[in-house]
């Protein structure tokens, strides 16, 4: 079977996620990597690429890519964007407008205008555009999931999420560049912490209990007073299935170094999982004894057993989490290709549907912490 060929924006030499998106692309063997644009500096961005075997299919800029791929005769099957925050719309469209499935990082966006507008485009060209929320590519995750589909836990009632850590919190770091522009409107928007890593909370809750938010009510707060915008936010929200949430995220929790966790609550029982321990999830059924369900055991849902890939008690991290959204994409791509249905255990990868919805809540959240805690409509207009 070909490798699908994949390539990539942004990423480059010293990023952040750029490793974890080559790592989790080519983890199964599904992605050729073939073809990239990975720094604004067009030398460096050639060079890099070129050290990690693109040849002439290292590119100078996202839009020398995409003239270059529109003219190939095999161009690449998905394009990742992994670029500054606001450039993120601009790519997005032109790549989907020029007939490219996409994976876009978060936010996909800075406006619910420009989200809505590439659902749109999404939806008329007929090309998939993921977001990559990474987090919901853990399999206990998907095995929450499945577990509250099927009813394991009843009707749910509660669910607390959180993203909170430390890492912001030393005020004589407050003007240090790599830290400063997230506080920043002019370079992050209306929000800081709550769009950097709250959105994250926010999708693991929608993801794993098949709702969506409908209205919050948020008290956002800058403890180091030369930020503009928050470093701390805690979040009411209620969802469309009847479920009452309750979020807390913050960037000044010493102590605290990754902090992604949810706990969901319903008739029946209650689940719990934490991202920096992502190989138990923690199931208490109504009246029974607690159980610790262990990735890679026996008698798990599809969704966890096709996204668990090494022996029970070795631990599993980000970039195989990334993998899985990959392998969604590889695999929903071969069935376009195909002309058959996505494996089920596989149609879970983050839409632009989900980027939208996030970025909604951005939105929602500053307006209802600027107005003490108001109560706010959390939808995007085109879903109200």
């Amino acid at each position: 079977m070909r490798k699908l060929q994949w390539g990539m924006i942004g990423g480059g030499e010293g990023s952040q996620i750029g490793p974890a998106h080559r790592l989790g692309a080519g983890l199964d063997g599904l992605f050729e990597f073939t073809a990239g644009a990975l720094d604004h500096r067009p030398e460096e961005g050639i060079g890099y690429g070129r050290s990690l075997g693109l040849g002439d299919r290292a590119y100078g800029s996202w839009q020398d890519m995409l003239a270059g791929e529109k003219a190939q005769d095999n161009p690449i099957d998905l394009v990742t964007v992994a670029t500054p925050n606001s450039t993120h719309f601009e790519i997005t469209k032109a790549f989907l407008e020029g007939g490219f499935h996409v994976l876009c990082e978060k936010p996909m966006t800075m406006t619910v205008e420009e989200g809505e507008e590439i659902v749109k485009i999404a939806q008329a060209t007929g090309k998939i555009c993921a977001v990559n929320y990474g987090y919901s590519g853990y399999s206990l995750v998907r095995h929450m999931k499945a577990m509250i589909a099927r009813g394991d836990l009843g009707k749910i009632r509660l669910v607390n999420a959180e993203f909170a850590h430390g890492h912001h919190a030393d005020a004589a770091d407050a003007e240090n560049p790599r830290v400063r522009w997230r506080y920043d409107p002019a370079q992050a928007g209306v929000s800081a912490q709550f769009a950097d890593c709250g959105i994250h909370a926010l999708h693991m809750a929608s993801f794993v209990t098949g709702q969506d938010v409908t209205k919050l009510s948020a008290d956002t707060v800058s403890c180091i007073d030369v930020r503009v915008l928050e470093d701390d936010a805690m979040v009411n929200f209620r969802m469309d299935g009847g479920a009452v949430g309750r979020l807390w995220t913050s960037s000044i929790a010493i102590g605290r170094q990754h902090g992604l966790g949810i706990q969901v609550f319903g008739e029946k029982g209650g689940l719990r999982w934490s991202q920096e321990h992502p190989n138990q999830l923690y199931y208490m059924p109504l009246g029974e004894r607690l159980q610790i369900i262990e990735r890679g055991e026996a008698n798990l849902s599809p969704e966890a057993d096709r996204t668990s890939r090494v022996t029970i008690g070795h631990a599993e991290g980000m970039p195989l989490a990334f993998a899985n959204i990959y392998a969604d994409l590889a695999e929903a791509i071969r069935a376009r290709k195909e002309n058959r249905s996505i494996d089920p255990a596989a149609d879970l990868y983050p839409r632009a549907e989900d980027g939208l919805r996030s970025m909604a809540a951005v939105f929602a959240v500053a307006q209802s912490g600027q107005e003490d805690g108001l109560w706010c409509d959390a939808r995007p207009p085109m879903f109200r």
